[in-house]
Order: structure tokens, then C-alpha cells, then sequence
């Protein structure tokens, strides 16, 4: 083995920390003993460099958000620059032996094969398949210019899947593609799910002196991007506040994407502004607080070739904060939700206000899908194993011995879990009191 040997992570979609899955691996190296460099982005207000907890950290200015094929080629080559010249000043600092590059873009395999020349070995860790995120946005291509940057799409890939020494897909869906598509040998391929940290998200009291609230709060958490279908959220919202009447709901929508403004927009036209608000990018304090006071977590992602098959982590992360929530049928979605959510078929918005209302009026229903999210994301999905078996691909390569992570400390007012009345206690809490007396009346 070589001593704390010392790899190299790529990310282009989000900064760190905000990406949480990457921040989680960086943490699971680092408390394994292997020295960890991180390349991303900037967010508003962060410095170029960076040591956080222990991971060094380089972030160039992103590129101006692109729109059509020429702005996203101008995006992925001053990216792709970008990182490069920053990939020699962390070789500088100390050589690297392993370069792991996140997608999307599937570009980084050609910064791969130059690192290649010195010993450098390629993790390809997939967060999303770019040929169906292609076929998702803008259906199958009819004209020459759009069969053109599917089959592009395709070739990126294929690349990456061929340089990657190893490649860890998020599920076992995108497992299925690397081994079919990609021609790897199941041995190459670790499934890495995207599972919460459950010692760290977890439910939490409000703090002292906050306000009962007068309503039911309804949360999103995650991207809006075209894909994401947050639209639906405010065709929900429209639904039970102007068609139905009901005054005892709102919604907060954490986070932020391409069509953030066009949905602010669009909830000033539908009339929401009373009761839909837009936080921007929410940290884990900012997800903690929202989570932990929200009734019900929205997942309106629609069934398309990519979304079917990924796995979502605000499914988890509602789970992990024993919230109930209403997703449209997927599959993947259904492989972590298990019986802690209610499904309904994808784009049916009345359908989907249905389960959302029938969660509203039974708080008996809201607390027993509360348990079993808590159970199952604790027993079946969490961060722990996952962890160790992204490690055990860093182990596996460079020849080491398995460490244990390193457990996150407590320093919020959680929920006692292990007791099911202050659980029960807290589900009922999460409402106007008028509900709380009614539920326990």
C-alpha cells in the first residue's frame, strides 16, 4: 500500500460541501486514513482554497450558466481547463494515486488518461446517465443536430466507462447499464447508494421559544432543474389552496437549479406567494431545521428514462427525518421508499393532492409512515455500510486495510428515537394545534 495515500475527487455539478454525496465520501476517505483533494466549483462567497475537516478543497469561478449546444460546450472546456491546471497545483502539493471524477459532464476521462502517464488510476463515480438525462429533456431526437448530441452523449460515455479502472454507480439500475452498455466486467462495478448519514440527519426539536405553527408545512429539497418537475409542487400547491380551500398548508422549496426564477415566476402567477417560499441553497443546518418541522415531503420528479432508474436523495433524506412524503411511481424511488411512502402515477397532479390531503387529515397514518421511514433508511439505506463499501474500492485498488469512519458528533436537540411516544409526540407536533388536539383528543 502506498502510505496515506492520497486521492484526488472531481465534481463540476455543485460545490463542496453543498453536494452531499461527495462531501460523504470525502469524509468516509478521510476517516479511513487517506488524504483527500477535492476540485469544484465556487458557491456564492466561497474562497478559492480551503481545508475543511481535514479535506483540502480547490474551487475555481464556475462558468456563466449556459443554454444551447454552444453554451454547454463553452461550460464543459472552461471547466474542464480549469480543473486541470488545478489538478497540477494539488500534484504539487502532494502526488495523487487515485483521480476520482462525479458526472455529469463525461468529460474528466481525458484529464484521466494524462494523470494515467503517472501512475494515476480512474474511479468513474456515476451520478447520472447523460444519454437519458439528453432523452428526458428533449425526447428522442428527430433532426440531424439532435441525433448528433445524442450519439456525442453516448460516445462521452463509452470513453469514460473505458478508461475507469473502477466505477461505482449509485443503484443497481445504473449497475446494470456500466455492465451492458459500458461491456465492464461485474467486478469493476461497486453499487455506492446515496444513503443519509442517519447519526447526523435526524429529526430535531425546534429551538427554544419558536413559534406553534398555524400550518402544515409541505417541503421540497433538492435541484430544479427541467427534469426535477418542481413545477408540480406549485400545480399541488394551486390545487389545495385555491380548488380545494384548505388554509392550513404552505410549502418551502429548498434549493436552487436553472428554473428557479421561472418557478418563482410562475408561483406570483398561480397566486401562491402567501404560501410558497423559496429558501435558495439550503446548508444542513438550513435542511435540518425545515425537515424536522415539515409534515410531509414532496418528491414530483415524472417518470422519464433517467428518472425512473436514479436514485433520489430527498426520498432518504425525508426518511432520515421520519417525514412521510408522496412520490410519483418510479421505480428506483420505490426501491428506497419501500412502504414509507405513498406512490401515485407519475404527472398525475390530483391524484398526487389526494395523498397529499389524505396524509393532512389522518395524523395516525403520518406517524406510522414516519416509523417505518425512520426504520427503514436506518436499518437498510444508511450511510455506514455504504461507506464502507466505497472505501473497500479505495482498498481494493491501492491494496489497504479496512478503517472504521469516523461518527459525526451530536450537537442539536435530537429526537430520542429510541423512545416511540416522544417519536409519535414530535410527528404530532409538526401542524397547527388544532390538529395536535384532534389527534390526541
Amino acid at each position: 500500500m502506498v502510505d496515506k495515500a492520497h486521492v484526488l475527487v472531481i465534481v463540476q455539478n455543485l460545490p463542496v460541501p453543498l453536494d452531499r454525496r461527495v462531501w460523504l465520501e470525502c469524509l468516509a476517505l478521510k476517516g479511513a486514513g487517506y488524504d483527500v483533494s477535492v476540485i469544484c466549483p465556487k458557491g456564492p462567497g466561497d474562497p478559492s482554497r480551503a481545508v475543511i475537516e481535514g479535506v483540502h478543497v480547490y474551487k475555481y469561478r464556475p462558468a456563466p450558466q449556459a443554454s444551447g449546444v454552444l453554451g454547454y460546450l463553452w461550460e464543459f472546456g472552461y471547466s474542464w481547463l480549469r480543473t486541470a491546471r488545478l489538478s497540477r497545483r494539488v500534484w504539487r502539493r502532494q502526488p495523487f494515486q487515485v483521480l476520482q471524477a462525479c458526472n455529469p459532464p463525461d468529460t474528466y476521462w481525458a484529464l484521466a488518461r494524462i494523470w494515467k502517464r503517472r501512475g494515476v488510476q480512474f474511479v468513474f463515480d456515476q451520478h447520472d446517465l447523460n444519454p437519458e438525462l439528453f432523452l428526458s429533456r428533449f425526447g428522442e431526437p428527430e433532426g440531424r443536430a439532435g441525433r448528433l448530441q445524442l450519439w456525442g452523449l453516448r460516445w462521452l460515455e463509452r470513453r469514460t466507462y473505458a478508461e475507469a479502472d473502477h466505477v461505482i454507480s449509485t443503484n443497481e439500475s445504473y449497475k446494470r447499464i456500466a455492465v451492458e452498455r459500458g461491456g465492464l466486467d461485474p467486478a469493476q462495478v461497486t453499487v455506492v447508494r446515496s444513503g443519509p448519514d442517519t447519526t447526523v440527519m435526524r429529526p430535531v426539536h425546534p429551538a427554544p421559544g419558536t413559534p406553534c405553527p398555524r400550518r402544515h408545512s409541505l417541503v421540497y429539497l433538492g435541484i430544479m432543474g427541467p427534469q426535477d418537475g418542481v413545477d408540480t409542487v406549485l400545480d399541488v400547491m394551486a390545487e389545495l389552496v385555491h380548488r380545494r380551500g384548505r388554509t392550513d398548508v404552505q410549502a418551502t422549496l429548498l434549493g436552487f437549479g436553472d428554473c428557479f426564477r421561472d418557478l418563482q415566476r410562475r408561483s406570483h402567477d398561480l397566486g401562491l406567494d402567501d404560501v410558497v417560499t423559496f429558501t435558495g441553497r439550503a446548508g444542513p443546518e438550513m435542511i435540518a431545521e425545515h425537515l424536522s418541522a415539515a409534515a410531509i415531503g414532496l418528491c414530483p420528479d415524472h417518470k422519464t428514462p433517467l428518472n425512473d432508474v436514479s436514485t433520489m436523495n430527498k426520498t432518504m433524506e425525508y426518511m432520515a427525518y421520519a417525514l412521510p412524503s408522496v412520490s410519483f411511481d418510479l421505480r428506483e424511488t420505490q426501491v428506497s421508499g419501500g412502504d414509507s411512502c405513498l406512490y401515485v402515477p407519475s404527472g398525475d397532479v390530483v391524484a398526487f393532492s389526494d395523498a397529499v390531503e389524505r396524509l393532512l387529515d389522518d395524523p395516525e397514518l403520518r406517524v406510522e409512515l414516519a416509523r417505518r421511514a425512520r426504520r427503514r433508511v436506518s436499518l437498510a439505506l444508511d450511510w455506514k455500510p455504504q461507506s464502507t463499501a466505497y472505501v473497500g474500492v479505495y482498498d481494493g485498488l491501492l491494496r489497504a486495510d479496512t478503517r472504521d469512519d469516523v461518527a459525526a458528533p451530536a450537537e442539536l436537540r435530537y429526537v430520542d428515537l429510541s423512545q416511540d411516544g416522544e417519536l409519535r409526540s414530535f410527528v404530532l407536533s409538526r401542524g397547527p394545534v388544532a390538529t395536535r388536539h384532534a389527534a390526541t383528543g
